[in-house]
């Protein structure tokens, strides 16, 4: 990450604006370069400032956007279908407001800007349920058609370890299917009900089943693209 993160804040509300600028301007290696209140003022600020973070409440700049910098959707909405449309036009996180605290919408902000994925739990929620329906769809229990077809399904979905060979539970499979997305303990413990130290329990089993160490081995494992010993 640059030693400072530039963000600019998009949305139609001034408070709002003024409440992130005043929030996170006011954090060491952070700074609010500009603001805008609609998507063509986004568009012209983006590309005059070139920041490292967009916050953005709304879709239809979203895929230009996403293009010039990373965007972290800062948004009231959370219907499932706004959720996965965010995902597909390029979003790199998505929060729901009334689902973080403070200190967890900076980390969220930095953590985007270091290119991880950030989720709350309602955003987590709809990805868990996509993340199954793909699991289905690989092993043979869905067709994949256009109607049921996983919003983020690409042909690498298709590879995936066998659930038996792998030796994983269902809970297993379901926080390695989250350690997959780049959530972090806390927001796994939130998508799956558990405790974090529940979380971290079901990791070290994974991680020896896997036969991995981090968490980057053991996706590369998940996602078939390192052989097992």
């Amino acid at each position: 990450m640059p030693t400072l993160l530039t963000v600019l804040v998009v949305d139609d509300d001034p408070v709002v604006r003024a409440g992130l600028r005043a929030l996170l301007g006011g954090r060491p290696g952070f700074e609010v370069v500009a603001e805008a209140a609609d998507d063509r003022e986004a568009l012209r600020e983006t590309l005059r400032v070139r920041p490292h973070v967009v916050l953005l409440d709304g879709l239809t700049a979203l895929p230009r956007l996403a293009r010039l910098s990373r965007v972290l959707m800062l948004t009231h909405s959370r219907e499932p279908e706004t959720v996965e449309e965010a995902l597909r036009r390029g979003a790199g996180g998505y929060l729901v407001h009334g689902e973080f605290t403070t200190e967890e919408l900076v980390s969220a902000v930095r953590d985007v800007g270091e290119g991880r994925a950030r989720f709350t739990a309602t955003a987590s929620g709809i990805l868990l349920r996509s993340l199954r329906a793909t699991r289905a769809t690989a092993h043979g229990v869905m067709p994949p058609t256009a109607k049921n077809r996983p919003f983020f399904e690409s042909p690498s979905s298709q590879v995936q370890p066998d659930l038996p060979q792998c030796g994983l539970s269902a809970r297993e499979a379901e926080v390695m299917d989250l350690i997959a997305t780049g959530l972090n303990n806390r927001q796994i413990a939130a998508a799956c009900f558990i405790t974090e130290k529940t979380v971290k329990n079901h990791i070290n089993r994974i991680f020896a089943k896997l036969h991995t160490n981090t968490r980057a081995e053991a996706i590369a494992s998940w996602l078939g693209t390192r052989s097992l010993p």
